[in-house]
């Protein structure tokens, strides 16, 4: 079998912590399908396996999110033929020149999508749709404000809400971001002043649901934008995680609703997959969505890549290429 490479974790840390490693291409097993990589997604959730934030068995071979033409197929395998592009959000793995993928978590990639925007969408695009399909589905006439509103979640799930005719209130880090987003307010004020801008924008009506992959820095602004029996959807800690929070404060907030909800638990089976890879290639297709990278890196440069990632100099989607 030929050689490869993959970027790997062998002790928790900054980004100087990843490493390449050398190894021979595997055959598939039973039920595995073999790509040879053509485009990796970056995603804020690499960074804590990289740290530690989430607990994983070092080494870690970091990544969840790829894209590739399947190069054989393992036995039980059916649906598939080699050289069709598929893709995978299964965590673990995605840093490499080439993949096993289990047949039951692949996505077809429809034709005309190109490899780097399939890999810099599916993870961040499965992500909007749960979040304005199922989490808290937002209808006509509702208000969502949405952080980081320029980032790869961000940047799908603003015009997936407006399309659905939600009025979405955009937040993000500098003035340059929020010019980038089209919601029909976007703001980007500090943290201790969002409220104020929120209430101004509302005339005091509040949102009703917030969705904030940002974390700690966040929790108490978001809080502060619901009105009565609002929904916090807290989906990501780029600031940290939520520390302990205490029902009262839910209570006092005006009987809120908080959520901590994770991809994994809204395409658990195939058919949930295929159902919601769907609605996302369906909405990129219509136009709609236009994932939008935003840098690119060569694969064995992951290191730079997270350091841009964290430090927020990033917008969209960031692709690493083997």
């Amino acid at each position: 079998m030929p050689e490869g490479y993959r970027i790997i974790v062998k002790t928790h840390g900054g980004p100087e912590v990843l490493e390449r490693e050398d190894f021979t291409v595997p055959s598939p097993g039973t039920g595995e399908i073999l790509i040879e990589t053509e485009a990796v997604g970056l995603n804020f959730i690499d960074t804590y396996y990289r740290k530690g934030l989430y607990p994983d068995a070092l080494p870690i071979h970091l990544g969840s999110e790829s894209v590739g033409r399947i190069v054989a197929l393992g036995d039980g395998v059916s649906g598939f033929a080699v050289g069709e592009r598929i893709g995978t959000t299964q965590n673990g793995g995605a840093y490499s020149t080439h993949r096993l993928i289990p047949a039951d978590k692949a996505i077809r990639i429809p034709e005309g999508v190109a490899p780097e925007t399939a890999a810099a969408v599916m993870l961040k695009g499965l992500t909007a749709c749960y979040l304005a399909e199922d989490t808290f589905p937002a209808a006509v006439g509702q208000t969502a404000l949405v952080h980081a509103a320029a980032g790869g979640v961000g940047s799908l799930l603003v015009p997936w809400l407006v399309d659905k005719g939600v009025t979405v209130i955009a937040h993000s880090g500098t003035a340059e971001k929020a010019a980038q987003v089209p919601a029909q307010h976007s703001l980007h004020v500090s943290f201790d002043e969002l409220s104020e801008a929120v209430h101004a924008v509302t005339g005091g009506a509040l949102c009703d649901v917030v969705y904030d992959g940002v974390g700690a820095a966040s929790w108490e602004a978001s809080l502060a934008c619901l009105r009565r029996r609002g929904m916090m959807v807290s989906y990501g800690n780029a600031s940290g995680a939520v520390p302990p929070i205490s029902l009262l404060d839910l209570m006092r907030g005006g009987s809120l609703y908080t959520t901590r909800p994770t991809l994994a638990d809204y395409i658990a089976t195939p058919e949930m997959l295929v159902a919601s890879a769907k609605k996302l290639f369906g909405r990129i297709a219509s136009g709609v969505l236009q994932p939008k990278i935003g840098q690119t890196y060569k694969l064995e440069d992951a290191a730079k890549a997270h350091r841009a990632l964290e430090n927020r100099e990033t917008t969209g989607s960031t692709v690493l290429i083997p």
